[in-house]
């Protein structure tokens, strides 16, 4: 009787899994699809595009699109290497500043910690506005056209900090940081030596959300960042060969010219590729380390 239970059980499990299977399968199908057609509508020729619409391979291969925004045109070549230094830099800033203010506030020799982590959560639930934010940057810091003005915002995020913070705190016994200074280690060497390489998880996941923040980062650089700049970062000159492309089209609507022979469409689609392909290479260099990132950050401690 109980063999009978056993494999009734053991079936009846193999049906769960397999249901479940079947629905995340569904699930990634659903996401991947929208961009296998943003990726094909890209390299579609327009006039195909709109008449027939999106199709799931190009029906008529074309290169025009990227063509119209690549060829002689250094400038998106040099908005793709300020956007690529910024993400960078930052990400690595931010993650050295993030891990060692969350390795602070859980060590319990820090008596300040509490009134620190409250005045953290409390950014988190107010902010100064726009208006403030901008006069800070600008009249009081001088970052009016300087990268530094997209830069420094989004150094820190008192999400990522208290992530961090509980990473280290459920993960990393306080018994080892007290053996490293007991053998002579100060605390920063401590958390330089012996915390930081042991945060992996915690530092792949935050360090992927840093970066994606500072890829796609737009709305800072459009505040701070003029036209007397020459090269903008990626997104926000995309955003605006988009406008171009859509004043074109507005403009040129009630005039004799075949609109399927402007690339208007597939340039939207070819930009969209180009601002998401780099940062897709990122996922899978840090997915060993994301869920284990993401569900020991976030134990309430």
């Amino acid at each position: 009787m109980m063999k009978k239970n056993k494999k009734k059980d053991d079936f009846s499990g193999r049906v769960i899994r397999l249901i479940g299977y079947f629905f995340i399968a569904l699930l990634a199908i659903s996401c991947l699809l929208p961009f296998i057609i943003m990726v094909s509508a890209s390299f579609e020729s327009e006039k195909v595009l709109v008449l027939e619409g999106y199709h799931l391979l190009p029906k008529q291969f074309s290169t025009f699109a990227y063509e119209v925004i690549l060829s002689g045109n250094s400038e998106i070549v040099g908005s793709y290497v300020v956007t690529i230094m910024l993400t960078v830099a930052g990400t690595s800033i931010g993650l050295f500043i993030t891990s060692m203010t969350g390795y602070v506030l859980q060590r319990p020799d820090f008596h300040r910690r509490n009134f620190i982590s409250l005045f953290l959560f409390f950014t988190t639930l107010f902010s100064g506005g726009l208006v403030p934010f901008y006069l800070l940057m600008t009249r009081y810091l001088h970052l009016k056209n300087n990268y530094l003005a997209v830069l420094l915002p989004s150094l820190i995020s008192a999400w990522n900090i208290i992530m961090m913070k509980n990473f280290i705190r459920n993960s990393i016994p306080h018994s080892i940081s007290e053996a490293a200074e007991i053998d002579g280690a100060s605390p920063f060497v401590t958390f330089i030596k012996v915390i930081f390489p042991m945060s992996k998880p915690a530092l792949a996941t935050i360090g992927l959300f840093i970066g994606l923040g500072y890829w796609n980062e737009w709305y800072n650089s459009m505040l701070f960042l003029d036209t007397s700049v020459k090269f903008r970062p990626l997104q926000l000159l995309l955003y605006n060969l988009i406008n171009r492309a859509e004043y074109l089209k507005n403009s040129l609507a009630g005039q004799n010219i075949q609109m399927q022979d402007l690339p208007l469409e597939t340039v939207k689609m070819a930009t969209a590729v180009l601002a998401t392909g780099p940062i897709i290479l990122a996922y899978p260099m840090v997915q060993k380390y994301f869920i284990s990132g993401i569900t020991v950050g976030s134990v309430k401690g």
